[in-house]
């Protein structure tokens, strides 16, 4: 060890620490939480409805099976083509940006020392740094997209990541409420019991990503998805009853 690090450990001097950030901008965690509570709260209400309409377990557990496949199937194509469309759109922006600065390096120049001076940075030293940055056309490019587009080249969400996992997180929160069925249930309550613990898990667990405290995102995952159930058991009670 150094004499420094010495002088420093006997002083008990802390080395300096620099805090890092999650990951905000990953293609994942919008289409798996989205799914996960999607699946739950839609499949849970599906089988509700279907068993307010006094409909048979078997009946009940068809459905529930149905939801899931068909709901995990569409959640993942529907994401797929978002996040595919969005991709397409940011990189043809990009490349409408890569041929100006190929074009019009001057202008170009300019116009990011404008950004700079923008935020603050005299206009000096923002000429100086537009002018340093443009030597090296990829970190121009870079700097262009972030402040023009609002994104990195080659750092865009994946489609297939998107894709998959809305439909692992899909197919995840729609079971629960069927495994009762699966087991043997014959009343929707053991299925609402699971759905409930489920819907509270999952709000309390996005909270923890969110900075938010965990009974109030617990409690308002269960409140939406306590009245989506209700209201279809509503319906289907009704039409059960019309004999429709």
């Amino acid at each position: 060890m150094s004499d420094t690090g010495e002088k420093t450990g006997e002083r008990g001097v802390r080395p300096e620490q620099h805090h890092q950030h999650r990951d905000v901008t990953g293609g994942w965690l919008r289409p798996a939480v989205f799914g996960a509570m999607d699946g739950l709260v839609s499949n849970f209400a599906l089988i509700a409805g279907v068993a307010g309409g006094q409909a048979t377990q078997k009946v009940v557990l068809l459905a529930g099976l149905a939801g899931l496949a068909a709901g995990a199937f569409s959640m993942a194509a529907g994401e797929y083509i978002s996040v595919a469309s969005q991709s397409e759109l940011a990189e043809a922006e990009i490349e409408v940006e890569r041929l100006e600065l190929a074009r019009h390096p001057a202008a170009e120049q300019r116009e990011l020392a404008e950004v700079f001076e923008a935020r603050g940075v005299d206009p000096e030293t923002a000429a100086e740094v537009a002018r340093q940055l443009s030597r090296n056309p990829d970190e121009a490019l870079e700097v262009h997209a972030r402040e023009e587009l609002g994104v990195t080249p080659g750092d865009l969400p994946s489609p297939l990541l998107a894709a998959g996992s809305s439909f692992l997180s899909f197919a995840v929160g729609a079971l629960l409420p069927v495994l009762p069925y699966l087991l043997g249930a014959t009343s929707l309550w053991p299925a609402a019991i699971v759905a409930a613990l489920g819907l509270f898990g999952a709000g309390a667990l996005v909270s923890r990503i969110t900075a938010r405290p965990w009974w109030f995102g617990g409690s308002r995952q269960l409140l939406f998805g306590a009245a989506a159930a209700v209201t279809t058991y509503g319906f289907g009670a009704l039409i059960g009853s019309n004999g429709i």
